[in-house]
């Protein structure tokens, strides 16, 4: 029977961390950092599916007085958990453990075609070689430690503890990480300015593990909105991160939401009758500089997302960027991070800056400061589009210097709440700060030939502390002075010893 549990008893959200740091530390050795993911997320969805699933059971077996086969109906449940897929049927077998956990892992899936289907990816449990029984009955017994139901956990802390050991995983392979995982300060600041709210549509073209897309359910959370009636949407390439996306949404109570594996620039899986599908919101992180990314069907994409040219074959930024923008609706806004590069690099890039800017759809670039994305040094910058500027906006486009905005730290920089405040401020506010924020016209934008990079638009004033011709002549007097009175002082202190 599961005890209902009072706020107090609940895990926290530093006992949650802890529970997770050591099952990586149990497949430490036999299964590299970078996969620790693949099976560390996978059973800690399938022990909160089975706990929840006993949670609902117990409710409906005190509602009809004992009567089991009333609990089991599947109106009672979120998910239907087959015979023999229960967590507790995986930790009661003794042998050939990973076969187990495959087989549970697959009914459930085919259990919930329509939620679940492929959400556990495609580790596999039944290598021997590398996940020996006595391995997975470590980590089994492991997990079995907590109750990962409703009541004893808020799926809310839950959801954090994922994006804790998304940046864990990210320290202790370095390979890239920021491919998969964006800092939760980043991500806020992309939520305060895209300002989505109640019953809006929001898309991450590449999500990855979702945190884009919850961050907009936490925005709608913190300002009293219903975020129930926001609609998710997102695409992502890699098959572990849009699992765990999948994951993510469910952890956090999302019901509203789709989430599609695929190649976002070469198959875009969201549509309309006439077309691809717009959205009120789009936000994204999406890979810096993507090699490969489909250049050869750019030029006559049959989405016709080419609206200002063809990017080049070795860089996918600007694509991206028109995919984005084609995906707003007629009153929708996006923000995209992207290198700076994009900013200014010329040839086919510059046009489409061009184009863009005569299109008058861009409303702001942000540089951020340096080293704060794991896995890369690189500064980003933070571009913010409208399709329907105020009016008081036309023309014009702010530029933000946030390179002085970071914390630095030995090994990486941090942007911290005071910094992320600051940033947002000055967007908010549109006007001109000396050394920081300057409100630029297009027609100085296009003297400079569509060139983007900020210090071009933000100069530093050096403050000149130098004395004026006549201070430093008064100075030079009074110095002489001095030095000729201590000189004759010298003198005399001499005279007195040689007397």
């Amino acid at each position: 029977m599961i005890e209902k549990l009072s706020a107090e008893d609940k895990i926290t959200l530093s006992q949650l961390e802890q529970y997770l740091s050591k099952a990586a530390w149990i497949l430490k050795g036999p299964v590299d950092a970078s996969d620790f993911k693949v099976y560390i997320f996978p059973l800690l969805f399938f022990k909160r599916l089975s706990d929840v699933y006993d949670e609902e059971f117990q409710s409906a077996l005190e509602e009809s007085d004992g009567d089991e086969d009333y609990a089991n109906l599947p109106e009672f449940h979120r998910f239907v958990l087959p015979e023999g897929c229960h967590w507790n049927d995986v930790r009661e077998t003794s042998v050939n453990k990973g076969l187990a956990i495959e087989k549970a892992l697959r009914g459930i899936e085919k259990a919930n075609q329509e939620q679940l289907y492929g959400i556990f990816g495609d580790a596999q449990w039944s290598n021997k070689n590398r996940l020996s029984d006595r391995l997975l009955n470590d980590l089994i017994e492991h997990f079995s430690q907590y109750n990962l139901s409703n009541s004893a956990v808020d799926a809310d802390i839950l959801g954090r503890a994922y994006e804790y050991l998304i940046k864990h995983f990210a320290d202790l392979t370095n390979k890239k990480a920021g491919e998969f995982y964006t800092p939760r300060s980043v991500v806020h600041l992309l939520g305060l300015i895209l300002d989505p709210h109640e019953g809006e549509s929001i898309y991450d073209p590449a999500c990855g593990t979702g945190g884009m897309l919850l961050e907009c359910v936490s925005h709608l959370q913190e300002s009293g909105e219903d975020y129930r009636t926001l609609r998710l949407f997102g695409q992502e390439k890699n098959l572990t991160s849009s699992s765990i996306a999948r994951m993510n949404m469910f952890l956090h109570g999302i019901e509203d939401f789709q989430i599609v594996r695929g190649d976002t620039l070469r198959h875009p899986a969201f549509f309309e009758a006439d077309g691809l599908k717009t959205f009120d919101c789009v936000i994204a992180n999406p890979p810096f500089s993507l090699d490969d990314w489909g250049h050869e069907n750019w030029a006559n994409d049959p989405f016709g997302r080419n609206i200002a040219g063809v990017p080049p074959k070795s860089n996918g930024d600007m694509a991206w960027v028109q995919h984005m923008i084609k995906s707003m609706n007629s009153t929708g806004r996006m923000t995209v991070v992207l290198p700076h590069g994009a900013l200014f690099r010329k040839g086919a890039e510059g046009k489409i800056r061009k184009e863009l800017l005569n299109q008058d759809l861009l409303e702001a670039v942000i540089g951020l400061g340096s080293n704060i994305f794991y896995g890369t040094q690189l500064a980003a910058c933070v571009l913010v589009f409208r399709q329907n500027k105020e009016a008081d906006k036309k023309n014009k486009v702010l530029f933000i210097d946030g390179s002085e905005q970071v914390r630095v730290g030995r090994a990486q920089n941090y942007l911290d709440k005071e910094h992320v405040n600051q940033l947002y401020e000055w967007f908010s506010n549109y006007k001109d700060v000396e050394n920081y924020v300057k409100v630029v016209k297009m027609t100085e934008i296009s003297e400079n030939y569509y060139n983007l990079n900020i210090p071009l638009y933000v100069e530093k004033i050096i403050e000149d502390n130098l004395p004026t011709v006549e201070e430093a002549v008064a100075d030079l007097k009074k110095a002489w002075k001095e030095s000729q009175e201590a000189e004759e002082k010298f003198k005399n202190i001499l005279q007195t010893f040689l007397v």
